[in-house]
């Protein structure tokens, strides 16, 4: 199994930038899918971006040309890099690992607000 935790919400202006960092343990990265989910107030949780233990990666049109996500197996470490922020990207974000099932970190606060 593997433990995620994330960081790097906050507070950004229209058109900013925020970097999420997901870091796991327990398990190498190599073997596990991950992901960016992002859930607002009312609304359904969305998937925004992911990548296979190959290393392709996939986005939501929403967030697709602004958002990258990468990986660094040295620190075991998942980032969601976010440019042009916003205000519809204002959200949770969580990072999510799967093989067999899909383990949940407790998510980031991230707010667009001029």
């Amino acid at each position: 199994q593997v433990q995620l935790v994330e960081s790097g919400g906050g507070l950004v202006q229209p058109g900013g930038s925020l970097r999420l960092s997901c870091a796991a343990s327990g398990s190498s990265l190599r073997l596990y899918a991950m992901g960016w989910y992002r859930q607002a107030p009312g609304k359904q949780r969305e998937w925004v971006a992911g990548i296979t233990g190959g290393g392709t990666t996939t986005y939501a049109g929403s967030v697709k040309g602004r958002f990258t996500i990468s990986r660094e197996f040295a620190n075991s470490t998942l980032y969601l890099q976010m440019n042009s922020l916003k205000p519809e990207d204002t959200a949770i974000y969580y990072c999510s690992a799967q093989r067999m099932v899909v383990y949940w970190g407790q998510g980031t606060q991230v707010t667009v607000s001029s």
